[in-house]
């Protein structure tokens, strides 16, 4: 993996604008029904993972909330990630619908601390874009990375709309490629590595 010439800051700007222009133009129903599409698509990737790190969507992020419904309806383990601030590392605890959560650093959505700790078969994480090679582009805190970095045998999924794909992402010599990316269009599969 080389660094590519493009600015992270300019992209993740670009990315999000795009992505929030899109969401902006969705009613609730239309939203809720191309989430549900996105964790229909998400299915088959799960398959043989029995215990699934999510998130907690912000803002116009691709919500996880039918997957999750679906994971849990399932018998899969439903993890949230919980951090508790700049460089520490992201820790999976145990999570239901319906318990509780707490916020967290830059008021993430988490489970409380004393949430029993698991380590996940599949990491379903939310980006700001990502390119053909599944390279993703997240909020800057290297959270993510550092998560796939400890885990090399998680499965890595990004999870996002389908405006946020760009034709090449810039990388640094830690971010780490994705295994398969699902939109509210369907699973990506990587074109090529870099």
């Amino acid at each position: 993996m080389t660094n590519h010439p493009i600015d992270k800051a300019v992209q993740r700007q670009a990315l999000r604008a795009a992505r929030d222009t899109y969401v902006g133009t969705l009613s609730s129903a239309d939203r809720v029904r191309l989430e549900a599409d996105a964790a229909s698509a998400l299915k088959p990737l799960l398959a043989g993972s029995a215990t699934v790190a999510f998130y907690v969507a912000i803002g116009s992020e691709l919500g996880c909330t039918a997957a999750i419904d679906a994971t849990a309806k399932a018998g899969g383990v439903v993890l949230l990630p919980r951090v508790t601030g700049p460089g520490s590392d992201m820790h999976f605890h145990l999570w239901s619908p319906g318990d509780s959560l707490e916020r967290g650093w830059r008021g993430l959505l988490q489970p409380s601390a004393d949430a029993p700790l698991r380590e996940p078969d599949a990491i379903v994480a939310p980006l700001i874009g990502f390119d053909s090679r599944l390279m993703r582009l997240g909020q800057g805190g290297g959270f993510y990375d550092r998560a796939f970095a400890l885990r090399p045998m998680v499965k890595k999924i990004g999870y996002g709309w389908s405006v946020q794909k760009s034709c090449a992402i810039a990388v640094d010599p830690w971010d780490v490629a994705l295994d398969a990316v699902v939109t509210e269009r369907g699973p990506i599969e990587p074109e090529e590595r870099g």
